[in-house]
């Protein structure tokens, strides 16, 4: 039996390095999680990772993610494990612990022959923000029975009304629900490319025009200086009930 009790003590003092290694100089450890944050997904050859609005670039270590289908510019939402810091090029070295995809979108042009199709439906609960590049949002919908709802993020057509005088872009949000609700409500986000509009250091920001349901037509003006801190935070919420377009 003593022989048994030198032989287990030998093989945890062996063991014990590589579990302290699991902790490294910057205080990460396996147990470490963040919030469920905004990243774009990057391919890279057969591979992919994560460039995060907070973390930057994000390497995924996992060897389980097999199911995961990656397209480049797909917009998720993502709780990791940080592992390491300047690993091989990137910001981070991670495990990915949820990775979730949200719609992603461009901005669409709203002409006069198109208006009804984006509809103007009011939006319930709705937080916006800007951070990576993309107007992030979130809002709660009312589920239809049938058809995905559309969700659009819309310019003017002339430049001389999307770059106002006044030195912001001029945006606005489009829902249609095409009358088709069943008043179960569900979480819902999209996630627009910003990347199309051409926003120099002279512009002020961005005056976004939406209907709210709690406050009617709302104008939203996002700074530029202020684009990263307007981020929306979110919550590890079940988005797969989502039904939009």
């Amino acid at each position: 039996m003593k022989k048994l009790h030198w032989l287990f003590m030998a093989i945890c003092l062996a063991v014990m390095p590589i579990l302290q290694s699991c902790d490294n100089d910057e205080g990460y450890s396996v147990g470490d999680m963040t919030p469920p944050l905004w990243a774009t997904v990057r391919v890279s050859g057969s591979a992919f990772y994560l460039d995060c609005d907070v973390w930057g670039t994000l390497w995924p270590v996992n060897t389980d993610l097999n199911w995961y289908n990656p397209a480049d510019g797909q917009r998720v939402i993502t709780v990791f494990n940080p592992l390491w810091d300047n690993y091989e090029g990137f910001d981070h070295a991670v495990k990915i612990l949820t990775l979730k995809n949200v719609l992603t979108k461009e901005v669409e042009t709203l002409t006069s022959e198109n208006d009804a199709e984006f509809g103007n439906d009011p939006i319930y609960k709705a937080s916006v923000g800007i951070s990576g590049g993309y107007l992030n949002l979130y809002f709660i919908q009312n589920l239809p029975a049938k058809n995905k709802h559309r969700i659009s993020l819309v310019r003017p057509v002339l430049d001389q009304d999307l770059y106002g005088e006044d030195g912001y872009i001029h945006l606005e949000l489009r829902y249609n629900t095409y009358e088709d609700t069943t008043g179960i409500p569900s979480s819902a986000t999209a996630s627009y490319n910003l990347n199309s509009l051409n926003i120099t250091p002279d512009t002020k920001g961005i005056k976004l025009q939406l209907n709210s349901e709690e406050k009617g037509e709302v104008e939203v003006v996002f700074e530029q200086k202020d684009f990263n801190k307007s981020a929306v935070k979110m919550e590890d919420m079940d988005l797969s009930k989502m039904q939009l377009k």
